[in-house]
């Protein structure tokens, strides 16, 4: 199918002229191709990895959660010149969607891992730019249970910070890098929060509000919403697609 299409459509789906996001997100069409989308490739990072893998899978659209420009404005040589390099010689385009994709009802990071754990959605929390962009929700369990079922249901283990009651009622998930908004989940009135990774002083967040906080993973809590994403395009478009996998453990 045309790229220009396949692009005038995820935008939309994805509200992503809607979404204020980080600078560098730049969310949207990254990289183009030819003008053709035969396979697509879904991965969390841009990364060398990635293209190498699209590249060895005949990707030639890769939808990605962190695209080509994190970390800013930076002369393209050493790793960024191979990462383009690659995306050129083999003619593969680049589409990026961060928070648009995290706060996407359908598709989102937060809700399908919030769905995966059982949580009954009610709303919203969090908010970046005028947009809240965790979600709440239900959900009666032990908080040791809480955990054995995020490590079945993201496939790794998550540290947890028990500070918040032994049987869980109200849980908020905001996937990746989450743990600088504990405050804002503890103002939203819950109980609980599934996040993917935080800083050390996160730790006295979590202990002096009272909160139960789960470290799951940036990585693990990121790998839904790229895979929904594909699933969605391949199902409405007919067009492949693969999960490329190149976990960070982090």
């Amino acid at each position: 199918m045309q790229l220009a299409e396949l692009v005038r459509y995820l935008d939309d789906y994805l509200r992503v002229r809607e979404v204020r996001d980080y600078p560098d997100a730049l969310n949207g069409l990254q990289v183009e191709n030819a003008g053709q989308v035969t396979r697509i490739g879904a991965a969390v990072d841009l990364c060398e990895a990635t293209v190498r893998l699209a590249a060895t899978q005949g990707v030639d659209l890769l939808l990605v959660h962190h695209g080509l420009f994190w970390g800013g404005v930076r002369p393209i040589v050493g790793p960024r010149q191979r990462r383009l390099a690659g995306l050129v010689r083999h003619n593969i385009a680049v589409y990026s969607s961060h928070l648009p994709l995290d706060r996407h009802p359908e598709v989102g990071n937060n809700t399908l891992v919030a769905r995966a754990l059982g949580v009954v959605l009610r709303g919203e929390f969090g908010m970046h730019e005028g947009v809240p962009i965790g979600v709440w929700g239900e959900l009666s369990i032990d908080r040791a249970a809480l955990q054995q079922k995020i490590a079945a249901a993201l496939g790794s283990i998550p540290r947890l910070m028990p500070f918040g009651p032994g049987v869980v009622r109200l849980v908020g998930v905001l996937t990746g890098a989450g743990g600088s908004m504990i405050a804002d989940a503890a103002a939203a009135g819950l109980d609980t929060y599934v996040t993917g990774e935080g800083s050390h002083h996160t730790f006295f967040d979590a202990e002096e509000l009272g909160m139960n906080v789960f470290y799951a993973g940036h990585y693990a809590t990121e790998t839904a919403g790229v895979k929904a994403l594909a699933e969605h395009v391949s199902t409405r478009f007919g067009v492949p697609w693969v999960f490329l996998d190149h976990p960070t453990g982090l």
